[in-house]
């Protein structure tokens, strides 16, 4: 049991708007789109954040950041990679007395102009026009510095890939510099001290063991083999070591049938690759994990190692971000990419019971 103290008249619909243009260069993380980096991309960041005032204890513990929505324009400069138009979803974290934000945000995103073999073969970076979007941006901030305006200035990382959900997808990240102007619409200052209860109080659970059912679509790298399901059955032992934090450890059966289409395809095809065409499209692994809490929210780390791996696709280790949602006591959806490194194999929908 917790008590409010509010020794100051705090309004909990304060938000803010603000406004960034960003100017930088596509990184080559891949010798594939060396041709796709010709002039600098530019483009605009506009984002509405909704202050919280730590009415929830997970707002407390991480220093009351902000959550909110963000529309971002990325102007390429390049006529075969289009321009991207995307919406996302963000949070906000504070640092150094509030002056330093760090914002992490994930978002669905519209390429212009997505690869096509007849009219733009060049485009081997995004295969369709909906990708996923992931924006990292670390901004120096000062609010109120005319009446309620103020300015920032930083760097953003701007990620877009469609997860293999249909090939090409050999993804762009772009590394830029920003600078803009917020707005505050409540001139109110949160309190140091807003609730009595206090968030380092220890707090542990006892371990719990977990299955979760995953499924999607994606496609091979290689062209015109079709987009096919892939299902996922995982299952792992828990232990919330903090209130921040979990540890996980647990196995994953995958069956890929995209790499079945693959084997057939290339042991027909390519015959000095030496696949036989019988070879088994499942795949097993083991992994360890981290959840990190934000209330009824979470977001996922794991890294896996195939234990069972009788086709070569991309190393046998592989990793998994996302993010988890409690929907009902012990019942949880979740939303993850799936890669090798740098290289994405899928977006996995899933459903899962915490037991």
């Amino acid at each position: 049991m917790f008590s409010f103290v509010q020794a100051q008249d705090i309004k909990p619909e304060a938000f803010t708007i603000d406004a960034n243009y960003f100017y930088g260069s596509i990184l080559r993380h891949n010798k594939d789109i060396s041709h796709l980096i010709t002039e600098h991309p530019k483009g605009l960041i506009i984002s509405y954040n909704r202050k919280t005032f730590g009415d929830k204890r997970w707002q407390r513990a991480y220093n009351y950041p902000d959550w909110g929505v963000s529309f971002i324009n990325h102007n390429s400069n390049n006529k075969a990679l289009g321009d991207n138009y995307g919406l996302y979803a963000h949070l906000n974290f504070y640092f150094l007395k509030r002056n330093l934000l760090f914002r992490v945000s994930e978002g669905v995103v519209y390429n212009t102009n997505p690869f096509d073999i007849e009219s733009n073969f060049k485009n081997n970076a995004y295969g369709s026009h909906v990708l996923l979007g992931t924006a990292l941006l670390l901004n120096y901030s000062k609010e109120n510095l005319f009446k309620d305006i103020g300015i920032q200035a930083g760097i953003t990382l701007l990620h877009y890939s469609n997860a293999n959900l249909k090939a090409p997808n050999t993804s762009t990240n772009t590394l830029a510099f920003n600078v803009g102007l917020n707005y505050k619409f409540q001139n109110e200052e949160i309190p140091k001290e807003y609730s009595t209860d206090s968030t380092g109080t220890k707090y542990t659970e006892p371990i719990k063991y977990n299955i979760v059912l995953r499924g999607g679509m994606n496609e091979s790298d290689y062209l015109n083999l079709g987009q096919h399901p892939f299902f996922i059955v995982s299952a792992f032992a828990d232990k919330r070591v903090s209130y921040k934090s979990s540890l996980q450890l647990g196995t994953d059966i995958f069956f890929s049938k995209f790499l079945e289409k693959e084997i057939e395809y290339l042991s027909a095809a390519f015959p000095n690759y030496n696949i036989k065409g019988d070879e088994d499209y499942k795949r097993v692994g083991i992994f360890v994990g981290h959840d990190l809490h934000f209330g009824k929210f979470a977001i996922n780390t794991q890294i896996g190692y195939y234990v069972y791996y009788p086709y070569e696709f991309e190393g046998r280790i592989y990793q998994r971000l996302g993010f988890k949602y409690k929907v009902y006591k012990n019942i949880f959806s979740e939303v993850s990419l799936k890669s090798h490194g740098a290289k994405a194999e899928a977006v996995e929908f899933g459903l899962g019971i915490r037991l």
